[in-house]
């Protein structure tokens, strides 16, 4: 993947979003750019159509903050968009190597194991760090070891999950793009752009909006292959201090129908022979220790929604 022109893309891609209608523009005969010309962006920005054209072109590439926020006016960007903006613009300190693994805190772990609801923590790319057994229970794409937007995007059976897969799609590109900020040349970051480009044609096309939203917490509705329809609300949380890791909490409103749902789903997964109040990595870690060195894992089995 290639950064050297990251606001220019980024302002080519936002400005064919954009339909002149929604600006206050008449649409008036016929367009050959989809969404807004150049000029148009460059006039409701109130800058020239030269000095536009350099910056899509990535001839000039540190406008100011105001230039970047009437821009962004005009493209009709949210708060975080257009913080992305301002940051494609800003020179970037280089950022230390990380560690290669992502180590949950204790404290975290703990509370998964107390919390009474599904949860689990996933890193910067989205890999499932930790999980409760309840989460788990819930869907198996939230077990240790899977990445969410690889489950998402390659396994077919996660369109069944969710009553609206689509919407989902969107949401979940777009928090990967705000969590990856300007590490474009991150090895992982990388490899996994790559491989969802190729395998899905869903992720490359919103890949290709260059949508940006912070991960954050909302309703979903998914369809469990035990207990039916799930009614959820998610809620998405910062681990202070540790890169960008998220611990992600589904609940249910007191008393409802999904509420006694996820009770069930707690007893079904009990009965499996998982510990009451055993994290789905130290679990994982116990099955390890008792395996023979030479079997592999076994496969997990059915799909879940992967929000």
């Amino acid at each position: 993947m290639d950064d050297q022109n990251s606001l220019g893309d980024y302002l080519r891609a936002r400005r064919e979003l954009v339909k002149p209608q929604d600006v206050g523009l008449r649409p008036g005969g016929v367009r050959r750019v989809a969404g807004l010309r150049r000029e148009e962006v460059a006039t409701l920005a109130g800058i020239s159509s030269d000095y536009y054209l350099r910056l899509e072109q990535g001839r000039d590439r540190n406008p100011s903050v105001q230039v970047l926020e009437a821009l962004a006016r005009v493209l009709l960007l949210d708060q975080s968009a257009t913080e992305y903006l301002v940051s494609l613009s800003q020179d970037q300190p280089r950022r230390p190597a990380r560690a290669s693994r992502e180590i949950v805190p204790p404290s975290i772990l703990q509370l998964l194991d107390t919390i009474g609801l599904p949860a689990f923590v996933e890193g910067r790319w989205f890999d499932v760090l930790v999980a409760n057994p309840l989460a788990i229970a819930l869907s198996p794409a939230f077990a240790p070891g899977h990445n969410r937007i690889r489950s998402f995007f390659t396994d077919p059976a996660e369109r069944d999950f969710y009553v609206d897969w689509e919407k989902a799609a969107d949401g979940l590109v777009a928090a990967f793009r705000a969590s990856v900020g300007l590490d474009a040349k991150d090895p992982r970051f990388v490899q996994l752009v790559g491989e969802l480009s190729i395998e899905s044609e869903t992720f490359r096309r919103l890949w290709a909006r260059h949508d940006v939203r912070i991960g954050q917490g909302g309703t979903i509705r998914m369809r469990h292959p035990e207990v039916g329809l799930l009614d959820l609300s998610r809620e998405k949380l910062l681990i202070p201090g540790e890169n960008g890791m998220l611990l992600a909490v589904y609940h249910a409103e007191p008393g409802s129908e999904s509420a006694a749902m996820l009770g069930i789903l707690g007893s079904l997964s009990a009965g499996r022979g998982v510990e009451p109040g055993e994290s789905g990595s130290a679990r994982e870690s116990r099955e390890a220790d008792a395996a023979p060195l030479d079997q592999p894992a076994a496969p997990s089995e059915g799909h879940g929604p992967t929000p």
